[in-house]
């Protein structure tokens, strides 16, 4: 199967335990997490060729942070080393009406000061056929910006697949910032991947008789917000996440796939959420094995959605879960049974 890079910032994660606040911890879990990695991670449980590119410091965190992706197969061998630290956030999980709340100490990674010279592209590439990045990416400073143009001309130039998640992350810039930096990127993209907020965000463009705080989401609206986009970038597809948050435990969860000029809708899930971070990375990995291994459009958004459904139930960034397991669901296996 065709080998799939994907560019971006892992980071340590630092939690509570259970769902205790802040104020409430004397103590965190590590783990580690990242949009691109978390990605490569759930590419790489399918069975795909997945590679993980970034720049970590030449230490044992950093060293912890690449161990974490070469434990589920991510080829890790691309990373570049220097700098002088690893990115941070602290997670206080929700529950109930409290929402999740996320702190970034993530300045001045090794990421953030990289560099253009430190990636060679040509190499990176060999073989690829997929490449992959998000919205945080070139987010983190303006050479990063830079050097995600110069891998999206690249991977162009070979004839790459390339897809994004706009991912707008108000904490990391404005949204003119975003607006005038992923305009310019998404010129190279062939998939792009959203939620309900990313397009009026960056882009400006919102979906009609919706309202994501009180859950209320219109078929139609997401459809025209598609079309938009697509008018706009020539995008050979348009794949947009549709979450109602019933409240922080509780969501329904669905997504969109807008291709060829028609919208197709996956079914829709009670979730119980576990863990919510990373929900959008599995379900863009989900999208990128779909369409790597050939399924049709309404079979690609069904393995999509499941895929991320089950990454709500499982602790941490990064979802463990098989291609089996993922088929199960989607072809209406949901009970929970146990397997024996």
């Amino acid at each position: 199967m065709g080998r799939v890079i994907t560019f971006g910032e892992i980071m340590l994660r630092l939690l509570p335990d259970s769902y205790l606040r802040f104020v409430q911890a004397d103590h965190y879990e590590a783990l580690f997490g990242g949009a691109e990695a978390n990605v490569a991670v759930s590419l790489a449980n399918f069975g795909l060729d997945a590679a993980f590119v970034t720049k970590l410091p030449d230490h044992e965190i950093g060293q912890a942070a690449i161990n974490s992706m070469r434990k589920f197969g991510v080829d890790t061998s691309l990373i570049i080393r220097g700098g002088d630290r690893v990115g941070i956030y602290f997670c206080e999980k929700g529950a109930s009406q409290r929402p999740s709340k996320v702190i970034y100490d993530r300045a001045h990674s090794a990421i953030a000061e990289a560099k253009k010279a430190d990636f060679d592209w040509d190499g990176i590439f060999k073989g690829a056929e997929w490449f992959h990045f998000t919205g945080i990416t070139p987010a983190l400073s303006p050479e990063v910006a830079e050097i995600t143009k110069e891998a999206c001309k690249k991977a162009k130039e070979k004839g790459i697949t390339i897809s994004c998640d706009l991912n707008f992350r108000k904490k990391l810039w404005s949204r003119e910032r975003a607006g005038e930096v992923m305009g310019e990127l998404c010129q190279y993209v062939d998939y792009c991947i959203a939620n309900e907020e990313d397009a009026k965000d960056v882009f400006g463009i919102e979906a009609d008789n919706t309202d994501i705080n009180t859950g209320k989401l219109d078929r139609n609206g997401y459809i025209s917000v598609a079309k938009k986009l697509t008018d706009r970038f020539s995008f050979k597809g348009v794949a947009i996440t549709l979450r109602e948050s019933i409240s922080a435990s509780d969501n329904r969860w669905s997504a969109m796939l807008y291709t060829g000029g028609q919208a197709y809708f996956s079914k829709k899930y009670e979730m119980r959420i576990i863990d919510r971070v990373g929900g959008g990375d599995s379900f863009g990995a989900g999208l990128i094995y779909s369409l790597v291994t050939g399924k049709d459009a309404q079979n690609a958004i069904e393995f999509a959605v499941a895929a991320s459904c089950l990454k709500h139930s499982i602790e941490g960034d990064m979802n463990c879960v098989s291609v089996n397991e993922v088929e199960a669901l989607a072809g209406g296996n949901a009970s929970g049974r146990v397997q024996r």
